[in-house]
């Protein structure tokens, strides 16, 4: 977006992002920096190399609050169309929200949003990838960044590379904390068989982070751990919205995303 308005836009990636990712970049004009080490490191030396330069506004995924607030601006939008489909949200008609989380600061945001809007008739869940759990490790420990995945043998390798971070933000963590109701993880295998049952039944083809919410609906329906809540909360299942909030794949080139949903097929022979 920066260098279609005509700015020099420089973006840092991690080794672990998809190679169709910093090469649409670089179709675009963006001049694109690989890190050999994970999502950490490639923010650390982005804010380090913006520095230098009074001229550079460095869009810092880990503590900008203007970047968070910005995705709060999703729980206006979702208000809308609620309302459009005319779904009331209340005490006995709550609404269940499952939010994929990397770093943290798109979920937060958007959890940030729904909560100054629905309060307590809405209830958000982050989920990640078992391999990159940073949120649910900062959370459970209340040290936020001050633990990493590395910390606890977790290597954050994961298909789901939008997620694959190691450490979480220690804003958004410290926002949440206290709103959050909960958070889960889910491995890279269901996330592509998810993803393949997306494709053929409802024709809808996202990648592989984006199917990370749909888990949740899964635990809330079927699992004791849901039984449990909804017991505590004396909420009734027929009677919950449930919205998996799907990051993104419309930008996924057609070959990547046939690979993706082979590969889907083949997990569920």
């Amino acid at each position: 977006m920066g260098a279609k308005l005509g700015f020099k836009v420089t973006v840092h990636m991690s080794a672990d992002a998809r190679q169709w990712k910093k090469d649409m970049l670089r179709s675009k004009g963006v001049n694109v920096i690989e890190y050999k080490e994970d999502y950490s490191k490639a923010v650390e030396e982005g804010r380090k190399q913006a520095s230098l330069d009074k001229n550079c506004h460095f869009i810092d995924d880990e503590n900008s609050k203007t970047l968070f607030l910005g995705y709060t601006v999703a729980a206006l939008r979702l208000k809308k169309q609620l309302e459009e489909k005319n779904i009331v949200i209340t005490k006995e008609n709550p609404l269940f929200v499952y939010l994929p989380c990397g770093v943290g600061g798109g979920p937060g945001g958007v959890m940030f949003g729904l909560k100054s809007i629905f309060g307590d008739n809405v209830h958000c869940f982050f989920a990640e990838p078992t391999h990159s759990p940073c949120m649910t490790l900062g959370l459970a420990t209340k040290l936020h960044d001050k633990v990493c995945v590395q910390d606890f043998g977790i290597d954050n390798k994961t298909a789901a590379d939008g997620l694959a971070v190691g450490r979480a933000s220690s804003f958004v963590g410290r926002c949440v904390e206290n709103i959050v109701s909960g958070s889960y993880t889910l491995s890279d295998e269901q996330m592509y068989i998810y993803l393949t049952q997306m494709a053929d039944l409802e024709n809808i083809y996202l990648e592989p982070s984006a199917l990370a919410g749909v888990k949740g609906i899964e635990l809330i329906e079927k699992d004791k751990v849901g039984e449990s809540y909804l017991k505590a909360h004396n909420i009734k299942k027929v009677n919950i919205t449930h919205i998996a909030w799907a990051t993104g794949g419309n930008m996924v080139p057609r070959d990547i995303m046939n690979e993706y949903v082979n590969k889907g097929k083949e997990l569920l022979k």
